[in-house]
């Protein structure tokens, strides 16, 4: 550029971050490009401890546009990220709602002249450069070490501009969870292992036990019984079984918290365990059953009879809904998802009752494993049963119960 030039350089600025566990280990990278050769001039990426996807993704915006602005701060700045939520919000499209996400947000504004950003959302095939950034980052942080750029190889997955093909990281699965407004379902496995090759000394970690509400007059028909039924009430058989579970709980003595769906055959299952411990009931909307539509009341072989083609996709695809304005799986795991995070950081290093139901409680386990949806149809849970899932700092989660009934015998 000629001296006296008016002309404004162009950077292209793309930016990753990512949580092993959602929250867990977590990192950002970032690269800026010049607009117009496609060849990067500047590298950051860092290890930011634990915290979640969305809030590596805005510390990986906010490094980004400070390299860039520090190369030429009257700069015009073209934001690529693969991250909608950040994109949307960053753009005033969407509201911010996480109060987390709002002094980020703010800050990313204060970098560099608003008016000079613009920000484009891409595919996560087109962000390799910044997302190895961010793995790299993750990986130093597990060794203990910082990232230092010497040691970057992230162009190596990256076309110009960031755009080509490229080969995986070895022994780096994709870090980042979920969006917001994405669907937990895609949660990856965790980075770091429990048990032989976790550290010795992982911190007490959060548990959830997981009770099932004992039966109802629908549970020996194996009737479809969610959101949108009749709630029914606990049978004498199921009141029995909520007085022997509170039995073995309180035999145990480590509740310390009880959380319930607000679905009644949940809440009075949760009243006879806390009277029991002695604890005072919470009521979360997020552990209440899936709301199976028309299909609510009947049986398994009724559904098939009536709504054939409608259960044959059901039971395809976690995405497909219930005759009649129901749930899909798909929806059930976003909300209980949310409810697992903000119960997490409620009860941090505790251990919670979470009074729910079978879809709940299946989701539950099966995020803990990173296991593929198809395994919600591969878990028998019994009315009051109990199952249990401890969730470390690193991240990690271990699922430590499934589905036992020794105390009703």
């Amino acid at each position: 550029m000629s001296a006296g030039s008016t002309r404004k350089r162009r950077f292209i600025v793309e930016a990753d971050g990512g949580s092993r566990g959602n929250p867990g280990p977590a990192g950002y990278g970032a690269v800026v490009l010049d607009a117009a050769s496609g060849e990067p001039i500047a590298e950051a990426a860092e290890y930011i401890g634990t915290a979640t996807n969305n809030v590596a993704e805005y510390r990986g915006l906010i490094a980004g546009l400070r390299a860039a602005h520090a190369l030429d701060p009257e700069a015009e700045i073209q934001v690529r990220m693969d991250s909608k939520l950040v994109v949307e919000q960053m753009t005033g499209r969407w509201k911010i709602k996480h109060p987390d996400m709002r002094p980020l947000a703010a800050e990313a504004k204060t970098v560099h002249p608003a008016d000079r950003v613009s920000y484009e959302w891409i595919p996560r095939a087109k962000n390799k450069h910044a997302d190895r950034l961010a793995n790299e980052a993750m990986d130093a942080g597990k060794r203990g070490e910082r990232w230092e750029p010497s040691r970057s190889t992230a162009a190596l997955d990256s076309g110009a501009g960031g755009s080509g093909a490229g080969r995986s990281v070895a022994g780096a699965p994709r870090a980042d969870a979920a969006d917001e407004e994405d669907d937990p379902l895609a949660e990856p496995s965790r980075a770091t292992p429990v048990g032989w090759a976790a550290p010795a000394d992982l911190g007490k970690p959060t548990t959830f036990v997981l009770l099932r509400h004992g039966e109802t007059a629908l549970t020996p028909e194996k009737r479809f019984s969610g959101s949108g039924g009749t709630d029914p009430e606990l049978t004498d058989a199921g009141r029995r079984q909520a007085e022997h579970a509170a039995a073995v709980l309180a035999a145990r003595g480590t509740i310390e918290a009880v959380v319930t769906s607000p679905l009644r055959r949940c809440r009075e299952t949760a009243e006879v365990v806390a009277r029991k411990l002695g604890l005072d009931v919470r009521t979360d909307e997020g552990l209440r059953e899936t709301d199976f539509g028309a299909w609510e009341g009947l049986t398994f072989a009724e559904v098939q009879e009536r709504y054939g083609p409608d259960l044959d996709a059901w039971l395809g695809s976690v995405k497909a809904a219930p005759t009649g304005g129901g749930e899909s799986f798909a929806q059930v795991a976003r909300r209980v998802a949310l409810s697992r995070d903000k119960l997490l950081a409620r009860y941090a290093g505790r251990t919670v009752l979470l009074v729910t139901h079978v879809t709940p409680v299946k989701t539950l386990v099966r995020l803990a494993l990173g296991a593929p949806p198809e395994s919600l149809f591969r878990m028998e849970l019994s009315a009051a049963s109990l199952s249990a899932v401890a969730y470390y700092g690193d991240g990690n989660a271990s699922v430590r119960l499934l589905n036992d009934t020794s105390h009703l015998r």
